[in-house]
C-alpha cells in the first residue's frame, strides 16, 4: 500500500493508544491506593505491597507506550520523516498520524511516570 509491507496503516486508535494507557494506568494506580488506604487503621501503615503494584503495573505502561513510540518512529522515517504537512495526499497524512503518535506516545510516557511518583516517595497513607 505505501511502498513497503512491513509498513501499516496507522490510524485514530494508533494515535490515541499511548493517552489511554496514561489514562487507565493513571485511574487504576489511584483507586488502588485509595482502596488500600481506606481503612487508615494506623497513621503509618505501610503500603509496601501497593507500591510494588503499581511499580509493576507502570512498567508495563511504559514498555506498551515505548512500543508504540518505536513502531512509530520506525514508520515515520519510512514515510520520509518531514514534520512539515502541506500534502494532500495518503502518504502526508499517514505521516501526520505518526509524527502526531511520537508526540503523544513521548507525552504519555512522561505523564505515567509522573503519575507513579507519589508511589515512590509516600510509604503509609497518611
Amino acid at each position: 500500500m505505501f511502498g513497503s509491507s512491513r509498513q501499516t496503516a496507522d490510524n485514530l486508535w494508533t494515535l490515541i493508544a499511548p493517552p489511554t494507557i496514561w489514562a487507565f494506568h493513571f485511574v487504576i494506580c489511584y483507586v488502588v491506593a485509595a482502596v488500600r488506604c481506606a481503612p487508615n487503621t494506623g497513621p503509618f501503615e505501610a503500603i509496601l505491597a501497593t507500591r510494588w503494584f503499581i511499580l509493576a503495573f507502570t512498567l508495563v505502561c511504559l514498555l506498551a507506550i515505548a512500543l508504540i513510540f518505536r513502531r512509530s518512529v520506525v514508520e515515520w522515517r519510512g514515510h520520509g520523516s518531514g514534520t512539515v504537512n502541506d500534502e494532500d495526499n495518503p502518504t502526508a497524512r499517514e505521516r501526520f498520524l505518526e509524527f502526531s503518535t511520537i508526540l503523544l506516545a513521548g507525552l504519555s510516557f512522561l505523564a505515567v511516570v509522573f503519575t507513579a511518583l507519589p508511589a515512590a516517595f509516600i510509604t503509609d497513607c497518611r
